[in-house]
């Protein structure tokens, strides 16, 4: 689920900077089904310049390193995974090694307390994709943008839910995000019951400029959207989450 605005959707860098995450954060949650509690050394927002690992129940979300470069390369070489994202072919292992993986690995230093996250079943270890929550140029300040792609062997199985809703937890809780957006293709029913089920209400729907379009494109696009407020008043899931530092 994301934007076809975004360089990481054709898996080729071609405009604006973007991606990783930050915190120097020593901290645990206290996991009580329905509530989460941080606590952290008491370090204050700006202090987060480390990236930092969270881990849910079942998923372990952290930093991207170099040695993802062939699950990056096999993710996006499924076409089923870029169904809704992208109808040309996907990156070589150059552009991913060189260009893609650099720049998202990179969003620390641009944006801290954003960006991508590998994926990985904490109990098995297996790569299932990646997670990003971060900033879009045309956005105003404190909204952040929602996304994930897994591999075809994760659908199904709650993991984009779960592991979307630790990063809207993450956002409003430790990143200072005021609104959390999520966009996926009208017809792209999957991630808009993702969306739905961790409490992000729909928006508008919209059209996009195609440089290749994919089928259903007609259709248009939808953008669901969370603030804060209504999150802290809300009762949808509240992931059992721990984080710290790296």
């Amino acid at each position: 689920m994301r934007s076809r605005r975004d360089p990481v959707s054709s898996g080729v860098v071609r405009e604006g900077p973007a991606c990783q995450v930050a915190v120097t954060l020593v901290s645990c949650a206290c996991q009580r089904r329905g509530e989460i509690r941080l606590v952290t050394s008491g370090l204050s927002r700006h202090d987060r310049f480390v990236p930092y690992v969270l881990e849910t129940a079942r998923l372990t979300l952290r930093p991207l390193t170099v040695s993802d470069v062939d699950n990056l390369l096999e993710l996006d070489a499924d076409p089923e995974v870029m169904r809704y994202l992208s109808a040309g072919p996907g990156p070589t292992r150059h552009e991913i090694r060189d260009e893609v993986l650099p720049w998202m690995r990179g969003y620390d230093e641009r944006e801290p307390g954003y960006g991508f996250w590998a994926a990985e079943a904490t109990l098995e270890g297996d790569f299932l994709g990646w997670f990003e929550l971060r900033p879009l140029p045309d956005r105003e300040p404190g909204e952040a943008e929602l996304g994930y792609r897994l591999r075809r062997s994760a659908w199904g199985k709650g993991y984009a839910t779960e592991g979307a809703a630790a990063l809207v937890w993450a956002g409003f809780t430790e990143f200072g995000v005021r609104r959390v957006l999520g966009e996926t293709m009208t017809i792209n029913a999957r991630s808009r019951r993702v969306l739905e089920k961790i409490g992000l209400r729909f928006v508008r729907t919209f059209h996009e400029s195609w440089h290749q379009p994919v089928e259903g494109a007609e259709h248009g696009d939808v953008q669901y959207a969370l603030t804060g407020e209504e999150w802290a008043s809300s009762h949808g899931p509240r992931p059992e989450l721990r984080v710290w530092a790296t």
